[in-house]
């Protein structure tokens, strides 16, 4: 039943095949937007959103986190109370290959 109840909290999430280019980038334009891409590409596991040090209000760091999952960037989903975010990357290379590569190596050649 709690398994049940975990999978009803999952927010949907699009196939990378059906997501556009243009919804791609448009999420990446935003700096706090690409530093969660960035934080994620960085790590090797799930991250809660909570952990993420977000310049913003809550209810805009849910805002962006939408705008991830929705062009597909991202991935949620929940352990306990926590809402865990990754990365799709392999998905998205198979769609855009190099595309997240190159705006992460631009960002971080800014920095």
């Amino acid at each position: 039943m709690e398994d049940v109840l975990a999978d009803e909290r999952i927010p949907p999430h699009p196939d990378p095949r059906e997501v556009t280019l243009q919804q791609v980038l448009e999420a990446l334009v935003d700096p706090v937007r690409r530093g969660i891409v960035t934080r994620l590409r960085d790590s090797a596991a799930a991250i809660k959103c909570g952990d993420f040090d977000l310049p913003v209000s809550k209810s805009t760091a849910t805002h962006h986190f939408r705008v991830l999952r929705e062009a597909g960037l991202i991935r949620q989903h929940y352990a306990g109370t926590a809402r865990l975010n990754t990365l799709r990357r392999d998905e998205l290379d198979a769609v855009f290959p190099g595309l997240l590569d190159a705006v992460m190596d631009a960002e971080r050649a800014r920095v």
